[in-house]
């Protein structure tokens, strides 16, 4: 009789089967033989040797594992050094998971000798070619019979691929019918993998979507299981907990109180599930059910693969809670205890997205946040289940900036109103020439340009969370985005007419050409650079930031189409400051020490003036992007930024001699104007009038 070979696919893609040398070891070892490490436990996949060739950065290289395990171990040079970049040493497959079976029905008893012949059948049982044929022949009831095999093997790398691929095909195959006794059974074997002492080893599985479908595979097999009594504890693993009860239209607010540990010595960290009351009245009249599963530990394996290569990380920060809800429940509160108490760890609630494997902070709204308690209001979903707080290492929560921003931003716009109502009260008396003209024209533009921008930003502030993926946060993006740079570009185009006004003496261009040049370079270089921002990042969904109306930084690096245009503008201005600076500084024949001192004072005057209008304070925004920036830089930043509608108006208008002038020259008409009215009015012609009258 020809032997039929076990087929079974392994987490490095290569083929096992009976064929293969750890197929044949459920063959030739006996029941006793387990392949031990002489301290009684299951060898490490261990590789004989490191690479042997030389450590060229970034190179790679792979080593067979250590028998009893199959696969490979791969490294990359780092540092000049090998380090273990992936793994695929597994010691489990299909034949191993039912070895005991086979073996045990494979075996002959020691009576078998007086058995006659005919009686006895030496055929092997059939092969078994997959997981779900397997369970189904030996332990259909409550899946037991993979109970053994599996907790006793190590937790490699290899091995918890294997493990929730196993899971993976009983949520998909086994789904049906089931029991208390299946669920328990199935979340004894993910609590092996999500054991602490597993977690380093999730880090090297090559298929980064492994930490999603285990969490996706028990939502799945939960949302099968079928309730009997009215409240059930149904899973109390050290790793993984599970909770139901029936509800119904007529039930009161009902909750889930988990409390979950990290590890086996540390107290219990706290979550709660809470279903309004307002949306059971949604439910049908008959009886329907609710299951609640809590994972301690999953949180530091979960990763969104698309944010792999994001500097910034999202931690997470408490508990992961699933529900598994009756259709016509939509939102669910949820109360998360931090793990991470600091405080400067800020909380943000998200829910997990099975399909785009990422969290998603548009499926939750922070209600409430006290000392360490969360409190989060989340919308359900058959794709998004799962729900959670994150934690931002870089997040700065203190109220000083928000005080700072608001008072900074009102004295700013009631700075920039008056600015422009002086400017048109003087324009006539100060625009004499045509470089007047223009200078009076960029400050203007750069007042609007920020009066606008300020205004932006207000209603960004205050724009509703809920609506941050419709047209109107692009459309709020892309106008605070253009009016920012168009600040920029008009402090540029004043810095050009100042190298103008100093270098070009004997040529003078026409006013006409110079206004073009200055819209040009003002709201055109700012709208390619914004248009353009937008047709490249929209499609992509990468041109806002998840939390804000605003560029986005960590998947699409949005936020550098402001910050280049912004710091290029920076540097040009600091070398116009320069070159202002030694042209004023050019001491004419016969010049005293008092002329000296004049000139030091010409130089200190044209710095004041020219560093807030020409954006130098932005400078300091550069530190804010840096990880782990102090608390000071972000103070000084809003600081500066918030008050430079107050720095146009004091350095840029009061601050003009030429602007005082034409201002006490506007009060003197307007009170010549008056005594002149008040004259007319006591005049004779009119007291004779009123004593006609």
């Amino acid at each position: 009789m020809q032997r039929q070979a076990l087929v079974m696919v392994g987490p490095s893609g290569r083929t096992l089967g009976a064929d293969s040398p750890s197929g044949l070891l459920a063959f030739l070892h006996e029941d006793g033989d387990k392949l031990q490490h002489p301290e009684g436990k299951l060898k490490t996949g261990r590789i004989q040797e490191k690479c042997r060739g030389p450590c060229i950065p970034a190179s790679n290289c792979s080593q067979p594992c250590a028998q009893p395990f199959h696969g490979e171990i791969g490294f990359t040079c780092h540092q000049n050094k090998w380090q273990k970049s992936t793994e695929t040493c597994t010691s489990l497959s299909v034949e191993t998971l039912f070895k005991q079976d086979f073996n045990s029905a494979s075996r002959l008893p020691l009576a078998a000798s007086s058995i006659p012949v005919h009686v006895l059948d030496f055929r092997a049982p059939e092969p078994v070619e997959s997981v779900a044929q397997g369970i189904r022949r030996n332990c259909p009831i409550d899946y037991a019979c993979i109970l053994d095999v599996v907790k006793s093997s190590e937790a490699t790398s290899g091995n918890i691929a294997f493990i929730v691929e196993l899971l993976r095909n009983i949520s998909t195959d086994l789904s049906d019918n089931v029991t208390q006794d299946k669920m328990k059974s199935y979340s004894e074997v993910a609590n092996h993998i999500l054991d602490t002492a597993a977690i380093s080893n999730w880090a090297f599985i090559p298929d980064k979507n492994t930490s999603s479908d285990l969490l996706q595979s028990v939502n799945l097999f939960a949302r099968q299981l079928r309730l009997h009594n009215e409240s059930e504890n149904l899973v109390d693993e050290l790793f993984i907990q599970a909770k139901g009860l029936r509800i119904n239209h007529n039930t009161s607010e009902e909750k889930f109180n988990f409390s979950a540990s990290m590890n086996s010595t540390t107290e219990g960290i706290l979550g709660m599930i809470e279903i309004p009351r307002q949306e059971l009245w949604n439910l049908p009249p008959n009886a329907s059910q609710a299951i609640s599963i809590a994972f301690p530990t999953l949180g530091t394996i979960l990763k969104e693969v698309h944010l792999q290569n994001v500097s910034l990380p999202r931690p997470v920060n408490g508990l992961i809670l699933s529900v598994i809800l009756p259709e016509g429940l939509k939102q669910v509160l949820f109360t998360f205890e931090k793990i991470n108490k600091s405080r400067s760890a800020r909380a943000q609630c998200v829910g997990w997205h099975s399909r785009k494997r990422r969290w998603d902070e548009n499926a939750c709204e922070t209600t409430l946040e006290i000392m360490n308690r969360v409190k989060c209001l989340c919308n359900y979903t058959n794709m998004v289940m799962s729900f959670s707080i994150l934690m931002s290492p870089k997040s700065i929560d203190n109220k000083v900036l928000d005080y700072i921003t608001c008072i900074g931003l009102s004295i700013s716009i009631f700075s920039l109103i008056l600015c422009l109502i002086v400017e048109a009260a003087v324009w006539s008396r100060v625009v004499m020439t045509e470089v007047s003209y223009i200078r009076h024209v960029c400050i203007v533009n750069i007042a609007v340009s920020l009066l606008i921008a300020n205004v932006w930003f207000i209603i960004n502030s205050n724009f509703h969370k809920k609506a941050q993926d419709s047209n109107w946060c692009v459309a709020l993006t892309f106008f605070s985005h253009f009016f920012y740079l168009s600040l920029f570009f008009w402090m540029f185009f004043q810095a050009l007419l100042i190298i103008y006004g100093i270098l070009v003496v004997f040529h003078r261009m026409m006013k006409s050409r110079m206004m073009a040049i200055g819209f040009a370079v003002g709201y055109g270089c700012p709208l390619v650079i914004a248009g353009t921002t937008v047709a490249v990042t929209v499609p992509e969904k990468g041109y806002m930031r998840p939390d804000a109306c605003w560029l986005n930084w960590d998947s699409t690096k949005a936020l550098l189409a402001f910050a280049v245009p912004a710091l290029v503008i920076v540097a040009v201005n600091l070398v116009v400051v320069l070159v202002v600076a030694v042209n004023t500084q050019r001491p004419s024949i016969g010049s005293s020490k008092s002329q000296d001192l004049a000139i030091i004072m010409r130089i200190s005057k044209n710095v004041a003036i020219l560093t807030p209008l020409l954006g130098l304070t932005w400078g300091f925004g550069v530190a804010t992007l840096l990880e782990g920036t102090s608390l000071i830089f972000h103070i000084i930043f809003a600081l500066l930024n918030a008050f430079q509608g107050f720095f146009i108006l004091l350095f840029g208008t009061i601050m003009d001699h030429k602007i005082r002038d034409a201002l006490k020259m506007r009060m003197s008409s307007l009170k010549g104007r008056s005594r002149a009215a008040e004259n007319a009015s006591l005049s004779p012609t009119n007291g004779s009038k009123l004593m006609n009258r």
